[in-house]
């Protein structure tokens, strides 16, 4: 269902609103936009921004923890990447089918479900005493965040109309950003600390990172609650033939945005025909429409996401979330040990010979290697844990992370999805390509902060591609498979990351910077706009 310009509505006397060429969709979007953006679009985003710091600690809260636990749970670096990955292992068993059920069954069920789970399995990951709970419960974390996170995003975009949809949704993609300095600032006044506590002659310890994980299990909590306040998608409502729900909850929109009473509404009497002529023709049945029914909707709608041309703009969209999240990612879950490592070398030292990053990693990785190799090893394993400068890089890289949402919130509608996307990617080229050469402190974070900053913007643009190109019985499966795409990014990864630093340094940067430059080639053929 398309969502053209709408033509100019007469709004005063008598004039009846002119809607009988217009689709329910475009209603809805001339309905959203007499609604304007106001006091139930803030509650919106604030809410979506509590979830999104919830969805972010699923996979970052697990960076922050490997330098704390690495001897508690005896990890080396390919456990280490195991547990970065565990999440988005079990993001790919869930991600699709809840996007299918998301769009036949509602937008808020999944919501609920999701965001409670992980809740519950964050309590369990905090309370594990061994490596296997905890990458256990973090597999379960993954499949219950995607079956809440691309609910969610579908969610808010579907309360926007579109002349302000893209700015949403690089608004909501900002939270990613916004998560990143509050997750550090968290991890930064709990991980510093010393905590050790038995219970149970020993059997059950609670260390630092046990502690971690307790308090950020509240955002997951906090999101759960907060949601119960928001109403359901009035598109996913009108879908399900609900007309006077989804007029009552425009009415409402309106009016805690506008301060009007309903009569000023120009759309308080939308569909009321239609729900006649709907209850006439359907009578009782209506009442009884089972789950099967549902299904069998659901498996109609979706028909033509696989049919041309948008079987073709999810196959280039889904390639391109690949290599993006893969990018994204692996720099975001590895910089604080890559950090941590720096802060405990001569990295950059005036009394050392000068060393660029991969020499410092390189030594990393061999003493490691030496380390769990040696078979009479008698040393206690002392853990290498993050200081000041690691959390304080942290919170940089995620202030940093917000600049590019301003400029692109800007020049969208200007220049246009697709020019930002190439350029992007080409800057994203060069500063992953720049971390292999070089040889100091601040230009590591500086290079780590822009390719983290532009991939995560990069993945925005993605998903207002999205919301433009398909229609909303299938937008949430789309997003699903979207995002699977790029988790399976992620998870590859993450697992082949660590094993290409053993093989030594420059082989993981030249190919996540080699990626970009595939990118920026599949962003040519994006098509300019919806035809």
């Amino acid at each position: 269902m398309s969502e053209m310009d709408l033509p100019t509505l007469a709004k005063s006397g008598d004039e009846k609103i002119e809607s009988k060429c217009l689709t329910p969709m475009e209603e809805i979007n001339a309905a959203l936009k007499e609604c304007g953006f106001g006091i139930f679009h803030i509650r919106l985003l604030i809410t979506s921004m509590i979830s999104f710091v919830a969805g972010v600690l699923v996979s970052n809260s697990t960076s922050y923890l490997l330098p704390s636990a690495e001897c508690d749970l005896h990890m080396n670096l390919v456990h280490k990447g195991l547990l970065n990955a565990m999440p988005y292992f079990g993001m790919l068993c869930s991600s699709v089918i809840a996007g299918f059920l998301t769009d036949t069954f509602g937008r808020k069920v999944f919501i609920y479900f999701g965001t409670g789970g992980i809740f519950v399995f964050t309590i369990i990951a905090a309370s594990s005493q061994s490596y296997t709970v905890l990458v256990t419960a973090k597999f379960f974390e993954g499949l219950l965040f995607a079956t809440s996170f691309s609910a969610g995003l579908t969610l808010t975009t579907e309360f926007c109309h579109k002349d302000i949809r893209d700015r949403v949704v690089i608004c909501q993609s900002s939270f990613a950003s916004l998560s990143q300095i509050i997750i550090a600032a968290m991890s930064w006044s709990i991980l510093i600390n010393d905590w050790h506590y038995s219970f149970l002659d020993g059997k059950f310890v609670l260390n630092t990172w046990n502690f971690y994980l307790y308090a950020m299990s509240s955002w997951s909590l906090a999101a759960f609650v907060m949601y119960i306040f928001i109403p359901e998608s009035p598109k996913y409502l009108v879908t399900q033939n609900k007309f006077d729900e989804a007029r009552a909850l425009l009415i409402k929109i309106y009016k805690e945005n506008t301060r009007n009473s309903e009569d000023k509404f120009p759309y308080k009497d939308l569909w009321k025909d239609k729900v006649k002529a709907t209850s006439m023709s359907e009578g009782v049945d209506n009442k009884k429409i089972t789950i099967a029914h549902q299904l069998v909707i659901g498996i109609r709608n979706i028909k033509p996401m696989f049919q041309k041309p948008l079987i073709l703009y999810l196959v280039l969209i889904c390639t391109i979330n690949f290599f993006v999240m893969l990018l994204y990612n692996v720099l975001r879950l590895w910089f604080p040990q890559v950090s941590t490592i720096i802060e405990h070398s001569n990295f950059a030292s005036a009394d050392q010979v000068r060393q660029d990053l991969c020499a410092v990693l390189d030594g990393y990785t061999n003493h490691l290697s030496l380390r769990h190799e040696g078979k009479n090893s008698t040393a206690e394993c002392t853990p290498i844990k993050s200081g000041d400068e690691t959390y304080i890089n942290s919170i940089i890289i995620g202030c940093i992370c917000v600049i590019p949402y301003f400029v692109s919130g800007m020049l969208i509608n200007k220049i246009g999805k697709k020019p930002l996307m190439i350029v992007s990617t080409l800057i994203a080229f060069g500063s992953t390509t720049g971390l292999r050469f070089t040889d100091s402190k601040t230009s590591v974070v500086v290079l780590f902060s822009v390719s983290i900053a532009i991939t995560q913007m990069l993945m925005s643009l993605n998903q207002a591609y999205i919301f433009e190109f398909f229609p909303t019985t299938s937008r949430t499966l789309a997003v699903s498979m979207v995002l699977l795409s790029g988790r399976i990014g992620t998870l590859i990864g993450n697992i082949s990351f660590p094993v290409l630093l053993n093989m030594g340094c420059v082989f993981p940067f030249y190919t996540l910077s080699g990626t970009m430059l595939f990118v920026a080639m599949l962003s040519l053929l994006m098509p300019l706009k919806k035809k």
